[in-house]
């Protein structure tokens, strides 16, 4: 994508905007269920935590500035098994997004028009946001943007009349509110509250997995604008509300149309139907935002051989359209095994965003710990990260805690292992096909050995499809590494890439004399011998390392980019990351 066609800032916050912005229509209810009268202090809070992951954020993906979000960070820190994990837990908090942000704008919708049948209309919302993706990020960011000034427009208008309605009437609700005992003790109200009110920034990890897309210096400004946002109106929804409603009254009726039932109070029937509107709008710009984020998240992971090359194909607009349309069809069954009861799916949507977040916050610690040269144009303290983990952790722990409110209902994280299991199962046996593979090949020539020429030809189709995909031949650059390193280099490839075949190549020039080749060749012949079951080859190219070099060489030697690795580079190195065009670090 040229730097022309790539998102600016206001575009690019729309989509991710949309996801965050939309927590209000359910978080001020939500944590004044559990915290009372301290609900916007712990909202408060959240957003004390989320400035924190302000630096977080910008610290990983300033330096490793590619789509796949935490899963991007682990895979450049740790190894591809634990940076898949990460994957699938991003996988399905995008997927519990999408149906509940779509099930419940077309609930809004269903209480201006009755007659609208719930499921059937959510299936079409789906379908249409995702022709939109299927359309391109352009277009789908100018939906985005239009839904996005609407919704702050609604927020503002309705904060605006029930500030004017509280100057006329007086804040003797917000009083009373004050004054009603809590429910157990403070510290589990505030807990508990807090716990819930995290949820209010869910969709704030969604910018990092579309980075690739926005314009260079526009993330970090992405991650300012949804921290104000977050910050100013959630916290100031849940006192509004505390000072409209009575809390046992917002409890018992107003759990899901709070922020409706504040319009009708303060403003009448058409602020009402002003935020009915919104809400079904900003919902609708939050299941956008879940395509545009698993699309860029499962690019990555397909570009890196975790599922299959077949999602790769793209339209004229640039668009993984198969990705799409099996995210939609994952979508649908999901919204009709549930029945449109999107309840069950708050498991999953919990615990998937909050570890997320948490493994983020992991992939920081361990980009300072084994990538410290990388440049970065920002870096959270070490105080930061161990402040905002702890707060996720305990946040984590508060909804794992969280017992059902209807009866018969399973616990959070029993509803997230239904999930979680069945798609953590389908990624391992993406990264040991090969092993795999071979189980079946032994087996079927051991069962079927007395009609062996029968399944000849089964045979040799399991051999070519290992074949081909460890024929793949990968590149290491260096400039001189020890043998030690090269060791690990080796010992990377071995345990995490199916191949037989590397390519270590040095490139000589004025910064980088041939004096040294000779001994590095020997140290290769080593390792050759060392590591039978890989082909090793040493080059030695002559010119400069830059981008240029690794699009020729990898033209010319018909290698992808993304199978190409370096080791850390330091402060001096004249690139950065991003323009070596997806090569990975692996030392």
């Amino acid at each position: 994508m040229s730097s022309k066609s790539k998102l600016s800032e206001f575009p690019a916050t729309a989509i991710c905007g949309n996801d965050i912005s939309s927590s209000v229509l359910y978080v001020s209810a939500l944590s004044i269920f559990y915290a009372g009268k301290f609900a916007w202090i712990t909202l408060l809070i959240v957003a004390v935590i989320l400035f924190l992951f302000r630096k977080i954020y910008g610290e990983v993906v300033g330096a490793l500035p590619l789509n796949g979000g935490a899963y991007n960070a682990l895979l450049n820190t740790t190894s591809k098994s634990i940076a898949s994990y990460a994957a699938t837990l991003t996988i399905l908090s995008y997927m519990a997004t999408s149906v509940i942000s779509a099930n419940e704008a077309i609930h809004y919708l269903h209480g201006l028009f009755a007659f609208i049948p719930v499921i059937p209309v959510t299936i079409v919302l789906l379908a249409l946001f995702a022709l939109l993706a299927i359309l391109g990020i352009k277009e789908s960011s100018r939906v985005a943007a239009g839904i996005f000034v609407f919704h702050l427009s609604s927020l503002a208008l309705l904060i605006a009349v029930v500030l004017y309605y509280l100057i006329s009437n007086g804040f003797e609700i917000f009083f009373q509110n004050s004054a009603l005992p809590v429910e157990g003790s403070i510290p589990m109200a505030i807990f508990f509250g807090f716990a819930a009110s995290m949820l209010g920034i869910s969709g704030f990890e969604s910018s990092a997995n579309y980075v690739e897309e926005q314009k260079p210096g526009v993330f970090p400004k992405t991650l300012r604008n949804m921290w104000v946002i977050v910050s100013i109106v959630n916290p100031l929804m849940a006192f509004l509300a505390l000072s409209v409603l009575p809390i046992p009254e917002i409890k018992e009726s107003y759990s899901t149309t709070l922020l409706s039932q504040m319009g009708l109070i303060a403003g009448g029937h058409w602020l009402s139907w002003i935020v009915s509107i919104d809400a079904f709008l900003v919902l609708s710009g939050a299941v956008l935002t879940s395509f545009v984020g698993v699309t860029g998240l499962l690019e990555r992971m397909t570009l890196d051989r975790i599922m299959p090359p077949f999602f790769l194909k793209k339209n004229k607009m640039g668009s993984s359209y198969r990705i799409i349309i099996l995210f939609l069809l994952l979508s649908i069954s999901v919204l009709l095994f549930t029945r449109g009861n999107v309840q069950s799916l708050a498991g999953v949507y919990t615990i998937s965003f909050l570890s997320v977040m948490a493994l983020f916050a992991i992939g920081n610690i361990l980009l300072k710990l084994k990538r410290e040269k990388l440049p970065r144009p920002e870096r959270a303290t070490w105080a930061a990260v161990t402040i905002a983990l702890a707060a996720v952790l305990t946040a984590l722990i508060g909804n794992l805690l969280i017992k059902p409110t209807e009866p018969g209902t399973p616990s959070n994280f029993v509803v997230f292992l239904d999930y979680f299991i069945p798609a953590i199962v389908f990624i391992v046996i993406m990264l040991k096909r090969i092993f795999l593979l071979n189980i079946l090949l032994n087996l079927s020539r051991r069962i079927f050995e007395p009609i062996r020429d029968m399944f000849m030809n089964l045979d040799n189709s399991i051999n070519r499809t290992i074949d081909r995909i460890n024929g793949q031949e990968f590149v290491f650059f260096t400039r001189g590494d020890n043998l030690s390193s090269l060791n690990d280099v080796m010992l990377y490839i071995r345990d995490n890439e199916h191949t037989r075949k590397l390519k270590i190549v040095t490139v000589v020039g004025p910064d980088n004399p041939k004096k040294n080749t000779d001994s590095l060749k020997k140290d290769i012949e080593f390792l050759d011998r060392e590591y039978p079951e890989i082909d090793i080859e040493y080059v030695v190219e002559e010119g400069e390392f830059n981008p240029a070099l690794i699009r020729k060489l990898s033209k010319e030697w018909k290698i992808p980019i993304n199978f190409m690795f370096i080791g850390s580079p330091g402060d001096h190195f004249p690139y950065r990351i991003e323009d070596l065009g997806g090569v990975r670090l692996i030392i």
